[in-house]
C-alpha cells in the first residue's frame, strides 16, 4: 500500500494532488462521522471542531493541522460527489 493518495479539488477540475494516505483516511473517516446526511448540514468550523474527537492522536496530536486536512478532504469529497454544500452562504456541508 502506497503512503500517498491522489485527491481531487472541486475548485480545480482535472487536477490531482498526492497527500499522506494515513492522514487523509483518518481525516475522511472523522469528517464522514460528524457530517449529517441532510441539509442544513454543518459549517466547516463546526465540522472541524467536531472532527478532533474522532482523529487518532498519533497522527493529529492535539488536533494539529485538522483545519488543513478537513479542507483537503472536503474539496476531494465534493469533487467526487460524496459531499455537497449549500448553494448560498454561509457554507454548510452534508453527506450526499
Amino acid at each position: 500500500m502506497s503512503d500517498k493518495i491522489e485527491v481531487q479539488n472541486v475548485t480545480s477540475p482535472g487536477r490531482t494532488t498526492r497527500v499522506d494516505r494515513a492522514k487523509y483516511e483518518a481525516a475522511r473517516a472523522a469528517l464522514m462521522a460528524v457530517l449529517p446526511a441532510e441539509a442544513p448540514g454543518m459549517t466547516p468550523a463546526e465540522a472541524q471542531k467536531a472532527m478532533v474527537a474522532h482523529l487518532p492522536q498519533d497522527l493529529f496530536p492535539g488536533g494539529e493541522k485538522v483545519g488543513w486536512w478537513m479542507k483537503c478532504v472536503q474539496l476531494d469529497l465534493e469533487a467526487k460527489g460524496i459531499l455537497t454544500r449549500a448553494p448560498k452562504p454561509p457554507v454548510r456541508l452534508w453527506r450526499v
